[in-house]
């Protein structure tokens, strides 16, 4: 028997689980449709944090803020790509997002006080921070037979919120093992886990009916409209049928490799997402005729590639550890190519750099190179010294040594590194201006955020490592184009009726990533505006044949 609901939303990440949440709190029968067998999806994985500028927690902590100053900012990072209509909807409606969703789903969020702009040194860019808000712990106790389906992340420890690690806090608190012990008999979890967390209650309070294991294969059309959906289950085919309108949530197609070669700007080689990201959302909208954004684009970020064993993606994003003092990045030539402490997307975006003589990329493949010291003071992708050095690591006694075992000009990597080691004395760096920023003194060591130490340091004790990197990406963004409604649009710049986009299936903000939650942000306030449209949207009857199923659908 097919089902019948008000809405559909597809996929249950913070944008899918924001618009279904919205869509029932304004009285609609709504049904999510998850393609994994656990719910989440990569927001589940994330830090959960969410970029809105002038949001309404500012003014509580004497930050000032204004749409103005954000869409100059935003705009300073659109190169021409940036749809201005979509990205002054963002600025807009995000924080009425944020009020809207403590007051009826109960998210509680709070700045993450000082965490500053990835560019502020931008027109309209925020050195001090205030426009990245976080949720507290939440105990997923609280949903009762859903609290084992959220998928974890192979990334973040759950029981940590991001203001107690060193990404957000400007000096980080971590909770003692006491502290930790009771978190863990409570199932209190921060982070993406409590982000999913307390949207799947506010979703479960309000009636919210949710179905795991479907993958949405077709949109259903009437008349031009969309009515339903086609899924392929373990059971087989299945329909479900939408009287006011489906949304897509259903991620980017950073997994599907037709995809990426024929839309993305340059290779994308290794996504740090949930491996379900292979752009059904997109290939359903295509088929319905809708036009499509920023296909070129991602949320790009170095990754190394680990062993197997060390977690189940055999992959980590390197975002602190090229930031920190004692290290640079070099590519195949030995020399560095960038401001290593740069934004993660930023610097994706240097792996992309063409060698217009030897037809390649000039800096893929690349290393992060450090020294014992660093290694004796921050380990290697969060493992300290000890006794049995990570099997990722290249070590050699001397950096004639190291050069060797990575095919590198040892000439040049010596002088790359008295080039640096000269400068840090200095205090300076150059060549890439490391260390000149808000955000690269926020990131790096830990205990000397602020100060140029934290992030400039030589590269002098023996013996030397380097840990190999690649690109990948936290996900696509390129989709269905949608209209400030959050509509998904045709060829002709008309609504395609009934269909909704919301996330990474189709993100607004051209190449922006404009500060920490660059991702979430956009995707939950275009996930609320979809939910309220929906909802609103004028029912049309389902089909005959599911007439005398729709209302028991509805009702779960």
């Amino acid at each position: 028997m097919s089902e019948a609901f008000d809405v559909i939303v597809l996929g249950s990440g913070a944008a899918g689980l924001t618009a279904a949440f919205t869509a029932a709190d304004h009285g609609a029968s709504v049904a999510v449709f998850e393609k994994n067998d656990e719910l989440g999806g990569t927001s589940a994985w994330s830090g959960g944090h969410i970029w809105v500028p002038n949001n309404p927690y500012g003014p509580q902590l004497g930050i000032e803020d204004s749409e103005d100053d954000a869409m100059t900012y935003m705009r300073s990072l659109g190169r021409g790509v940036l749809d201005e209509d979509l990205a002054r909807t963002y600025i807009h409606v995000g924080p009425e997002m944020l009020s809207y969703l403590d007051d009826r789903a109960g998210t509680e969020f709070f700045i993450t006080v000082g965490f500053p702009d990835y560019h502020a040194a931008n027109p309209g860019g925020r050195p001090e921070g205030g426009r990245t808000v976080e949720v507290p712990l939440f105990s997923f106790d609280e949903l009762g037979e859903w609290k084992d389906k959220v998928t974890t992340s192979p990334y973040l420890a759950p029981y940590l919120t991001m203001s107690e690690t060193p990404l957000g806090a400007t000096v980080p608190h971590p909770p003692s093992p006491e502290e930790i012990e009771r978190r863990n008999a409570h199932n209190e979890r921060g982070s993406g886990q409590a982000l999913v967390g307390r949207l799947l209650r506010a979703n479960l309070r309000a009636g919210t009916q949710l179905r795991l294991s479907h993958r949405a294969t077709r949109l259903l059309t009437e008349d031009g409209r969309v009515i339903g959906v086609e899924f392929a289950t373990p059971d087989g085919t299945a329909r479900a049928y939408a009287r006011r309108g489906v949304v897509l949530a259903t991620g980017g197609f950073e997994w599907n490799e037709e995809l990426k070669r024929a839309f993305l700007r340059g290779p994308l080689t290794h996504p740090v997402s949930i491996p379900s990201n292979e752009g059904d959302g997109l290939i359903m909208a295509m088929r319905v005729g809708a036009a499509l954004q920023n296909m070129r684009e991602a949320w790009w970020s170095p990754v190394a590639v680990l062993p197997e064993g060390i977690n189940r993606m055999n992959r980590m994003m390197i975002n602190a550890d090229r930031t920190r003092p004692r290290s640079i990045m070099v590519n195949r030539m030995g020399r560095r190519f960038t401001n290593e402490a740069a934004s993660y997307n930023a610097v994706g975006g240097a792996f992309h750099q063409e060698d217009v003589t030897a037809f390649d990329y000039a800096n893929l493949p690349c290393w992060l190179v450090f020294d014992e010291e660093y290694f004796r003071r921050f380990g290697s992708i969060g493992r300290q010294l000890g006794a049995e050095e990570p099997r990722w690591l290249i070590r050699a006694d001397t950096l004639d040594d190291l050069a060797e075992k990575l095919g590198v000009p040892a000439d040049e990597l010596n002088r790359t590194v008295a080039r640096w080691n000269e400068n840090v004395a200095r205090g300076v760096d150059p060549d890439f201006h490391r260390g000149e920023s808000a955000h690269d003194l926020w990131w790096g060591d830990p205990y000397a955020k602020g100060r140029i130490e934290g992030t400039l340091g030589p590269i002098d004790t023996a013996p030397y490592y380097a840990l190999p990197l690649t690109i990948g990406a936290l996900g696509t963004k390129g989709g269905p184009k949608v209209d400030t409604e959050a509509r998904v649009i045709d060829l002709d710049g008309e609504p395609i009726p009934g269909l909704y986009a919301a996330g990474n299936v189709s993100s607004p903000t051209g190449m922006a990533y404009a500060g920490a939650g660059g991702t979430l942000g956009p995707a939950m306030t275009f996930g609320y505006i979809a939910g309220r449209g929906v909802a609103r949207h004028e029912p049309a009857a389902v089909p005959t044949d599911v007439a005398a199923g729709a209302a028991e659908g509805a009702a779960g």
